[in-house]
């Protein structure tokens, strides 16, 4: 938990300082006002870096450097100083300097924005990707196994391209170090899928008061138990084929996580509230994944714009489901939140 932020130089922001809640915090303003600068802040504070913008982005406009400030219960004082020129960064934790922030002296971090809500309906990559960051969080090795897998694709893939073709002998260990890699990934992937379908019927459910069924399942071509063998034998039996196309045309590469509404695919039939509440529960999961594999430890939890789309009721249920981890809000809305939420949220007004 943070419990107190003063910003320096930083966005648009010259010294503003605010006292922040341990449940749930809504930061309220017009648009321009500082909204997700404020989320912004506390993610760079945690973290060490922005999800949208360099760190030479973050200081204001002519300004030589930027400073963030605050306190966490769990890591005393937290500042970052940015300075323009020349470009750097350094981090102090609880009065030792670094030049970046390891995983042992960062927190951990959930975090929510509007184009989150592609997750459901664009490309499988991004559901891919959902999958393997929140492993990459969770499960140790794994980013190393991501990595090799990345670079052992690569390999076989411009093997593939060569001309003339390639020879067996030059693909076959590729092919079999690429299968062994893949077996950890869908195995990995599998898993996490299973954990994810155990919560998310329930919890959308609370969240929009439906009796919606929704299910995830990962999309493996396979049995995660017999991955590797079937990859291999793949491999070699259409090795012809991907050398005319260029690239390996299987493996976790290609596979998707499927997200059904009642049975039906969630791109086909589910409106924008919809998809928006669903990515939530996504969200709530990843929370509890992450708290789980950090003995107990919640993650901050940052949602930028997500209020829009969503009712009266679904509001009042996210931010009940909330109360319990440190929540960031940020809305324009803001008669709603002085209407309904302003006694049992922290509420901070901007503009």
């Amino acid at each position: 938990m943070i419990t107190d932020l003063r910003l320096q130089d930083f966005r648009l922001f010259k010294d503003d300082s605010f006292e922040l809640s341990g449940g749930v915090n809504i930061i309220v303003g017009p648009n321009a006002s500082g909204k997700t600068s404020i989320l912004e802040a506390v993610l760079v504070l945690a973290r060490g870096s922005s999800y949208r913008a360099a760190a030479g982005e973050l200081i204001r406009f002519k300004r030589p450097w930027a400073r963030l400030d605050g306190h966490s219960e769990t890591s005393g004082r937290r500042t970052v100083k940015l300075t323009r020129e020349p470009p750097d960064k350094q981090y102090e934790v609880d009065g030792n300097t670094y030049k970046r922030l390891t995983m042992a002296h960062s927190l951990s971090v959930v975090l929510f924005e509007p184009n989150h809500l592609q997750m459901l309906a664009g490309n499988p990559e991004r559901r891919r990707d959902y999958l393997d960051d929140l492993l990459e969080q969770t499960v140790v090795g794994y980013g190393a196994t991501r990595r090799q897998y990345k670079r052992t694709l690569a390999q076989r893939n411009n093997l593939l391209k060569q001309s003339p073709a390639a020879p067996q002998n030059q693909l076959f260990p590729w092919d079999v170090r690429l299968s062994q890699l893949a077996g950890q990934v869908a195995r990995a992937r599998s898993q996490l899928a299973g954990t994810i379908n155990a919560e998310i019927t329930k919890l959308y459910q609370q969240l929009s008061h439906t009796k919606t069924k929704v299910t995830v399942a990962y999309d493996s071509r396979w049995p995660v138990e017999s991955y590797e063998s079937q990859l291999l034998k793949r491999l070699e039996t259409h090795r012809v084929d991907d050398q005319l196309r260029g690239f390996t045309g299987s493996g976790p590469h290609r596979e998707d996580l499927l997200i059904t509404f009642d049975g039906r695919l969630a791109q086909l039939v589910a409106s924008r509230g919809e998809v928006r509440t669903a990515v939530l529960a996504l969200k709530i999961i990843e929370l509890q994944v992450i708290q789980a594999a950090r003995d107990g430890q919640p993650p901050l939890l940052l949602l930028d714009d997500v209020f829009s789309e969503l009712d009266g009721k679904r509001r009042h249920a996210l931010t009940d489901h909330l109360a319990t981890y440190q929540t960031f809000i940020t809305t324009t809305d803001a008669d709603i939140v002085l209407q309904h939420f302003a006694a049992k949220c922290n509420v901070i007004p901007l503009g």
